[in-house]
């Protein structure tokens, strides 16, 4: 409603045809100077504070009362400009301020062209009837249009309302997105890192001590044994590292999958910690990456959980995977540890974490005669088109 280009064009075509008007009608030289006048001073009153008030969405008293006052010269000066109405009327509306404002001055300019109506035609009876009959017309047409334009702009009004609270709420909802994923990001690093980096640097600071022992004891083939062992170790830690900042699986599971990757993880873990390591799998269905990687992970956690604290002296991983579903167990035979302890580690939580991903879920079982932990996935981690 405050496109002021259109409305521009559209006072000037109006007072145009009132020109016209007043032209056609043959009006006396007096009449049609007082006419033209009239119609010139509405044009300057316009442009001079009629479309800044309907810019701005303001009203102005005086403005108004000022195109009340010339509705009734300018049908004073001649009865055929009577249609300056169409012109005043939807003025007086947009700039009143409100619909209660806008009735008052709309009645306002009814009955001011109406009384200059019949002092046109003289004080008579017919006169005064025609322009009662005139102004109840053009009031009751203008009360109609007002109030449904007032109507079409308070509906703009409200859905404009409710397209700004719509965006509004979109920007929220994309700053949630984005902090969701960066924290979601932040626990997948901190998953990563702990499971491999953390890991591997804690094998090559165990594998550097047994070094050390082996140096002082004079035992130099075990320890250049040891030392093939540790540079073998750095260089896989150095791969995985690669692997993470390029956001790729591990590189474990490049060389035929996740069997294989757990019997070479055994293997490994035996070298690294002289505990004898028994690795069985069985894998009759496809897993998908994501699976693969959650049980690769969990393996290398519950071996690093065999290392620190079991005190073992043998473990034990069986991998089966069926259209059914997948269990990997870890087992040890150490001391246990208190499953209801707090602490503030980050292991096992973060792997219930990635198997929470899967819909997978985590059982521990520790006392003194050794750990078990079972981890079991869904079906659903079979890839597409297995059976």
């Amino acid at each position: 409603m405050s496109n002021t280009r259109w409305w521009d064009v559209a006072i000037v075509a109006g007072i145009a045809v009132c020109v016209g008007l007043l032209f056609a009608n043959d009006a006396a030289e007096p009449r049609l100077a007082a006419g033209s006048a009239i119609l010139g001073v509405l044009a300057v009153l316009w442009f001079a504070f009629g479309r800044r008030l309907l810019h701005d969405h303001r009203s102005n008293p005086a403005f108004i009362i000022a195109l009340v006052v010339l509705s009734g010269l300018a049908t004073l000066a001649h009865p055929a400009l009577a249609t300056i109405q169409t012109v005043v009327y939807p003025i007086v509306w947009l700039t009143s301020g409100s619909t209660r404002r806008g009735i008052i001055a709309n009645v306002a300019v009814a009955l001011a062209a109406g009384t200059g109506y019949a002092f046109s035609f003289g004080i008579t009876a017919p006169g005064a009837g025609e322009a009662a009959i005139v102004v109840a017309l053009s009031l009751t047409f203008s009360l109609a249009m007002g109030l449904w334009i007032s109507r079409i702009s308070d509906t703009s009004a409200e859905r404009q309302a409710l397209v700004d609270e719509l965006r509004a709420a979109q920007a929220d909802v994309a700053a949630l997105s984005r902090d969701a994923g960066v924290t979601s990001e932040r626990e997948r690093l901190a998953r990563e890192i702990h499971d491999t980096i953390a890991q591997d640097l804690t094998g090559l600071v165990l594998l550097t001590q047994q070094g050390r022992r082996l140096l002082a004891g004079g035992d130099v083939a075990a320890a250049e044994a040891h030392l093939a062992l540790l540079e073998d170790s750095a260089r896989l830690a150095l791969t995985e590292t690669r692997s993470l900042v390029a956001v790729t699986s591990p590189t474990a599971l490049d060389a035929g999958g996740i069997a294989p990757a757990i019997e070479r993880l055994g293997e490994r873990f035996e070298r690294e910690t002289g505990i004898r390591v028994a690795t069985t799998t069985e894998v009759d269905v496809a897993l998908d990456r994501a699976a693969e990687v959650v049980l690769l992970r969990c393996t290398q956690e519950g071996l690093a959980n065999v290392r620190k604290h079991s005190a073992a002296t043998t473990a034990s991983i069986s991998l089966v995977a069926t259209p059914s579903g997948t269990t990997l167990l870890v087992s040890d035979d150490g001391s246990g540890f208190d499953i209801g302890a707090s602490s503030s580690g980050f292991g096992l939580p973060g792997m219930r974490e990635r198997l929470a991903l899967l819909n997978g879920s985590l059982e521990i079982d520790s006392g003194p005669a050794g750990t078990r932990l079972v981890v079991t996935l869904p079906a659903v981690a079979v890839s597409a088109g297995q059976t």
